[in-house]
């Protein structure tokens, strides 16, 4: 059965949030050129990489894995970055405060949704651990108890999870509630946004990717406008188009996922259900029958792999931006203590007087 297709959403309809950042009067040196310079390099390297050398990766859990990699990578990368540029939070535009905050505390939500899903998708591995336990046995009340296990699962693994459904909407007030900030009379100010605008595209692209995954549905998908005149803008719209016109296809040929790990499983699913259906084998442990239950359960075993190794890769994710949250937190802490601190002992030397 097809499913409904959702129209190719658009970024953006009242104006593109990842428009270049244009700060007019603002020079920068050759240091500072190649700061900026070494960092989308970077970024662009990165992306080719992410670039799938064939359809059998689109979309794999091997995939989502290097991409959540990458985004780590680029995360640590604006860590860096900072060091670098040697820009104190002291000389920090309060409004560039503002947004690295605001995706930040984004970006947190989306890992806890994509957390969640994968903990769901985990207890469906139960049930068909279950099942392969079962099916150890020939006995009629164990292949029954088998087929009710794979009943399970089935509707188990359709079921809906809120808190995914509810990606999109965050990715769009990501981007939407935060946009760039323009920067004036700044050099480090205009090289810290810059290196923000590359890896928020990143980002928000791998998390719809993720979000349209394991949802089941292409409304989490999105097309994303970047500005030409980046070195790594032609990257980014080969894998972007590559990926997205794949995902659409899937899913237009009725697939309920384009997980290409999950939909093995449930190849093996569809083939073993008919034979164990009711509780009895119809042919007596022929070979075709072994052949299909070991195979459900070399199919089970890399999904389940493939699922852990992608959960600590979320995890990981999501200390690299709690751990850049924390660290400007506590240098605005820091300022505003060393800033009471001077007032305090000024205050003292008017009381002395």
């Amino acid at each position: 059965m097809s499913l409904p297709q959702d129209p190719p959403r658009s970024f953006f309809p009242f104006g593109n949030p990842f428009r270049m950042i244009s700060p007019k009067g603002t020079k920068l040196s050759p240091q500072l050129l190649a700061v900026l310079r070494a960092f989308e390099e970077s970024l662009e390297e990165r992306l080719k990489k992410l670039i799938p050398k064939s359809k059998d990766e689109v979309v794999s859990l091997s995939w989502i894995i290097s991409a959540m990699q990458a985004l780590c990578e680029s995360h640590n990368d604006i860590k860096t970055l900072m060091t670098d540029l040697e820009l104190p939070v002291t000389d920090w535009d309060e409004k560039w405060v503002d947004v690295y905050l605001d995706i930040s505390v984004k970006l947190l939500d989306v890992c806890n949704a994509f957390s969640s899903e994968l903990s769901r998708l985990n207890k469906g591995q139960l049930l068909l651990r279950c099942t392969l336990h079962h099916l150890g046995s020939s006995s009629p009340d164990q292949l029954f108890r088998a087929c009710s296990s794979l009943d399970s699962w089935r509707q188990h693994i359709i079921s809906k999870n809120p808190r995914i459904e509810n990606c999109g909407s965050i990715l769009d007030d990501l981007v939407e509630s935060s946009d760039m900030p323009k920067v004036k009379k700044s050099a480090k100010g205009t090289v810290l946004m810059q290196a923000i605008y590359g890896v928020k595209a990143l980002t928000v692209f791998v998390c719809s990717v993720f979000a349209t995954a394991f949802s089941g549905s292409t409304k989490n998908l999105m097309d994303m406008n970047v500005a030409d005149h980046y070195s790594w803008a032609p990257a980014f719209k080969v894998l972007q188009n590559l990926i997205n016109e794949n995902i659409r296809v899937k899913f237009s040929s009725g697939r309920f996922t384009v997980l290409n790990e999950l939909e093995a499983v449930d190849l093996s699913v569809r083939e073993l259900y008919p034979i164990i259906q009711g509780g009895v084998v119809h042919t007596i442990e022929t070979e075709s029958h072994t052949k299909t239950v070991e195979k459900l359960g070399r199919e089970t075993e890399n999904f389940s792999e493939g699922l852990d190794l992608l959960a600590k890769e979320v995890d990981g994710f999501f200390q690299v931006v709690l751990s850049g949250r924390d660290a400007l937190l506590a240098n605005l802490r820091s300022v505003i203590l060393g800033h009471d601190h001077i007032l305090g002992v000024k205050s003292d030397a008017q009381v002395v007087n």
